[in-house]
């Protein structure tokens, strides 16, 4: 059954069980199985030892009898857990609040409380994972006051988190790519172009970054929703209620906590800043540690451990929130000692439904990996016999497909990339960047759609929003901005020029936005 049509299955199976059921882990359970069924041909005993097996490599992995941690899952899992521990006392500390009234004075406008979040997501951009949940934590407070539904924030975090990353080249995202096109330029024996020079020139070329970040802002400033985002707004103006009653809600601490009342702007500015800190430090020692003396800055975030750099960040950013509660300690009649243990119990807590999440889409993607749904999608492309001009919007397409059913635009990015890159090669060295550029943007695109991506996790739980809310409400966003980008690789794909490509794909968006600020 691997790289066959038969491979589709099970990502298919999850999604459409999300999509009717919401029941999120039940029908990633679903599809799971429905993998393993597949990679085990048939027999119900081998499908549980795949499944199980695809589970326990979460954790651990076993080669000659001797285990070895899966160390980026576990530091990723410990990273939630921490940062669910940091909300918590930054809660009891009075920094939320305090902040909270602070920004309800300077940001006076559901227009200005949603740009803001947009702008912070912008300049977050060493990290997805770290910008979803760092951008969240910080603009919860203002939005919740402003009455932005929570699937709203979701959908700002996630349009302006990985599409930033995507191109920006000091990133983790960019490094990889960066390493990527590095070797397929040297495949194809392209010597007038350094790996940072053809990143840096395909920055234009990425129409669904620039369609899905101006698809943020302007529905900011028009303060217009469509699709099913605009229940939860208006339901958000109109009571007050940022998030629907009843639903999961990944990041949400379950109990009130005590707050003191001695609280400041500092009880959460300083441990958010100090996560900072701590995260991009350890990015750059761990970056430069693996790189080697010498190494230039793009080495260094090439080589970079991400997950352990977001678990020293997260560390670093503990102490901070645990040292601005203890001066608070005294102020809190059941004792310090009490509030210690009952914040760390509910920090853990409002981060399990997140934990549970990521963990069956890890497995889940790993299971889809073995049937090689990935490699037989890019198979498609490669022996499909079009008209060259439509290989930018083919591969874009693609790309968006194999990141929707996968769950991953790095994966898309390593298998699709130097496919694109062959098939460029073989007919029009002219498209090769062109062509590159398409399957970035699709992989960021389909990831954007997918409710088995990490990064969509990680930003319902930065919002504090229902996972499969934060999915239905983007959906219709990112399709309007993917037709746009769609238009600007037909255009870049006949004519060759760029700056052509994205004038389409902003005259698109631009019209869209007249029809949206005609609709009522």
């Amino acid at each position: 059954m691997e790289n066959t049509i038969f491979s589709l299955l099970p990502p298919v199976l999850a999604i459409v069980m999300v999509i009717l059921t919401r029941r999120v882990l039940l029908s990633l359970g679903v599809g799971i199985l429905a993998a393993a069924f597949l990679l085990a041909d048939f027999k119900i005993g081998k499908t549980f030892s795949i499944a199980w097996g695809a589970l326990s490599g979460n954790v651990y992995t076993r080669t000659d009898g001797a285990f070895e941690w899966s160390e980026w899952n576990l530091y990723i899992i410990f990273f939630l857990l921490i940062l669910g521990i940091v909300t918590a006392f930054i809660t009891i500390s009075g920094g939320s609040r305090a902040f909270g009234e602070w920004a309800v004075t300077r940001v006076k406008s559901r227009t200005g409380a949603q740009v803001m979040a947009a702008l912070l997501g912008i300049l977050i951009f060493i990290d997805d994972y770290f910008n979803a949940l760092a951008v969240g934590q910080v603009s919860r407070p203002i939005t919740d006051r402003h009455r932005i539904s929570r699937a709203k924030l979701a959908y700002i975090i996630d349009s302006t988190s990985a599409p930033v990353c995507v191109v920006a080249p000091v990133s983790s995202w960019g490094a990889y790519i960066i390493g990527l096109i590095g070797t397929i330029l040297t495949a194809h024996q392209v010597t007038d172009l350094t790996a940072f020079s053809a990143f840096m020139q395909m920055i234009p070329m990425n129409y669904y970054v620039w369609a899905a970040l101006g698809m943020v802002f302007l529905v900011a400033v028009l303060n217009r929703d469509f699709g099913p985002m605009k229940k939860h707004e208006n339901r958000a103006v109109q009571t007050g209620e940022v998030v629907f009653s009843g639903r999961e809600i990944p990041g949400e601490l379950k109990e009130d906590l005590p707050v003191s009342d001695r609280g400041t702007i500092g009880g959460l500015v300083w441990p958010i800043v100090a996560l900072i800190i701590g995260t991009v430090a350890a990015m750059l020692f761990t970056g430069s540690k693996a790189a080697g003396e010498g190494a230039d800055i793009f080495a260094i975030f090439e080589n970079t451990d991400v997950a352990k750099s977001l678990f020293i960040g997260g560390v670093i950013g503990l102490i901070t929130a645990l040292v601005v509660f203890a001066r608070q300690a005294a102020v809190f009649p059941e004792g310090a000692g009490a509030v210690l243990g009952k914040g760390i119990a509910e920090g853990i807590k409002s981060m399990l439904p997140a934990v549970y999440i990521l963990f069956l889409a890890w497995t889940i993607v790993a299971l889809i990996g073995e049937l090689g749904t990935g490699t037989y999608l890019a198979g498609l492309v490669e022996k499909s016999d079009l008209n060259i001009g439509f290989l930018p919007m083919i591969l874009f397409v693609t790309a968006g497909i194999m990141a929707f059913a996968t769950g991953t635009s790095w994966g898309s990015f390593g298998i699709l990339l130097p496919i694109a890159g062959e098939i460029a090669a073989a007919t029009d060295i002219s498209l090769l960047l062109p062509a590159l550029a398409a399957v970035l943007a699709g992989a960021v695109f389909g990831d954007h759609c997918s409710p088995i991506s990490d990064t969509t996790i990680l930003s319902s739980t930065g919002a504090g929003s229902n996972h499969i809310d934060h999915v239905m409400t983007q959906i219709p966003y990112a399709l309007v901005s993917a037709l746009a980008a769609a238009a600007g690789y037909l255009v870049l794909g006949f004519t060759e020029n760029i700056f052509l490509g994205l004038a389409v794909t902003i005259l698109l968006l631009v019209m869209f936005a007249f029809i949206l600020k005609r609709t009522k």
